[in-house]
């Protein structure tokens, strides 16, 4: 038995080499047509890198990872053959202090476009505005410290009325003060047209609707295709 199992094993390799050679033979013919496609007429290599730096909206709470608004950037970017890859660094319940404290670490990468949306979970809580307004120009300054070719886009956000006019008010101009500031891109309202409207948010009423990511998505494109 031992005999005939090497036999057949000798035979295959001895049928395994010629059919090397022939497929060698054929694509040394200088006759023979090259069926080949040069990879890189249909593909692009994401060498450059955009990442997303922000909380549950970000991170696409209450959807699958591949429909909130980076994924749908990422699936715009290779549309049109662009060499860059999303990164959702994206957590659910940021604020902008612990945000500063986080972005140290997925700043371990090389990072060509940087997308801050932070705040909302300040304004939310009622966090003093000069700490919000703090925090969010020291995460600007470690971006920068690092790599001070990275461009950087801030989300603008808003939010309801619950604090009072003048707390609405400043928070609100917080975000353009800081683009003035520092030269940065921004984002008026990345929730331009989702927020306040039920059927682009979930039950909450405060986290978009698949649907509502589509529009986030388009918010974010106006900004972000003219630095690409």
């Amino acid at each position: 038995m031992r005999i005939l199992l090497m036999s057949c094993y000798f035979l295959l390799l001895i049928f395994s080499s010629s059919c090397g050679e022939s497929s060698n033979k054929k694509s040394t013919n200088p006759d023979q047509k090259s069926e080949t496609v040069d990879s890189s007429q249909t593909t692009t290599a994401k060498d450059k890198t955009i990442l997303f730096f922000g909380n549950s909206l970000t991170a696409g709470l209450g959807l699958n990872l591949e429909d909130a608004f980076p994924a749908i950037i990422q699936r715009r970017l290779d549309s049109l053959n662009l060499p860059y890859e999303v990164i959702n660094a994206g957590l659910s319940g940021e604020t902008t202090a612990s945000g500063k404290n986080r972005v140290n670490w997925v700043l371990n990468q090389q990072v060509d476009i940087f997308i801050l949306e932070l705040g909302a979970n300040d304004g939310l809580r009622g966090i003093p505005l000069n700490e919000t307004r703090t925090n969010l120009q020291a995460i600007i300054d470690i971006v920068k410290g690092k790599n001070p070719n990275t461009q950087i886009i801030l989300a603008g956000m808003q939010i309801p009325p619950n604090m009072g006019e003048e707390y609405t008010t400043e928070f609100k101009n917080i975000f353009t003060d800081l683009v003035e500031k520092n030269n940065t891109k921004l984002i008026p309202f990345i929730l331009e047209n989702v927020a306040g409207i039920p059927e682009l948010n979930q039950e909450d009423g405060i986290h978009p609707t698949v649907e509502g990511h589509k529009i986030v998505a388009e918010n974010v494109w106006d900004v972000l295709k003219n630095m690409l």
